[in-house]
């Protein structure tokens, strides 16, 4: 008995909710004379045929463009000469970040900061072992943020508080030095060969200083007299006496 009259309450309950349900739905359907004509209601998929080329192409079929397509225009680029030290190939894809490949790839990394090969996506430059090759590298685009890779950066790469301020980027510096990356330091280079070059003009020019001081010392010396010279520039250089006199008056 007890069954037989809960039933008839749970079904009219569930009428009422499913009754209150579609007058919801009902008040919140937008009029249908007030969407576009040629879309959605927020308009962001208008109702418009796609692409169709001119004749049936087939699964995976590629439509090549009748003129030269330019990509990466208006970037930052930079050429590097980059050396495997390796005695492995190594294989760089087109849009790694190039500061972080292989550790055996010896270039300036600190100018590829940011940056991936400037060649077309899916291709890829291979290096064999004690190869060195000029390779041309462009900044990315969009936000800038390079994560993964090796874990070097794993943040923002673009310019910060331009000239000087670069925390991102010095912190990268650090890593991939701490962690034994191959970096070819032209600028440090280029600053010990300076360095030698000035010493050494600085030592030629103390030698020449030297020389001319012993040439001046060794003229300004008097020459060795003979005893007879030494006695004559002694007698001439004594005080006349009174004897002195008499003995030039009987001459």
């Amino acid at each position: 008995m007890a069954t037989s009259k809960s039933a008839p309450a749970a079904s009219s309950a569930t009428a009422a909710y499913a009754a209150t349900d579609a007058s919801r739905a009902t008040a919140a359907a937008p009029d249908a004379s007030a969407r576009p004509a040629g879309g959605t209601a927020s308009g962001l998929y208008p109702n418009r045929p796609g692409f169709r080329p001119a004749s049936a192409v087939p699964v995976g079929g590629i439509l090549p463009l009748d003129r030269p397509i330019e990509y990466n225009l208006g970037r930052k680029t930079a050429k590097l000469t980059v050396r495997n030290t390796g005695d492995r190939p190594i294989q760089v894809g087109s849009h790694f970040h190039f500061f972080e490949v292989n550790r055996y790839l010896e270039f300036d990394r600190d100018a590829s900061f940011g940056c991936h090969l400037n060649i077309p996506a899916t291709t890829a430059i291979r290096f064999e072992p004690g190869d060195e090759k000029e390779v041309e590298v462009v900044a990315f685009g969009g936000k800038r943020r390079v994560i993964g890779f090796n874990d070097l950066v794993s943040g923002y790469t673009g310019d910060e508080d331009v000239p000087s301020y670069f925390p991102a980027r010095m912190k990268a510096f650090r890593r991939v030095r701490k962690a034994g990356f191959k970096i070819a330091e032209a600028s440090a280079e280029a600053s010990s060969e300076t360095s030698s070059e000035t010493s050494a003009a600085s030592s030629a020019k103390t030698a020449a200083s030297a020389s001319s001081a012993s040439s001046a010392s060794s003229a300004a010396a008097p020459h060795s007299a003979s005893p007879a010279h030494a006695e004559r520039t002694a007698s001439a250089q004594r005080p006349r006496t009174a004897s002195d006199k008499q003995s030039r008056t009987k001459k």
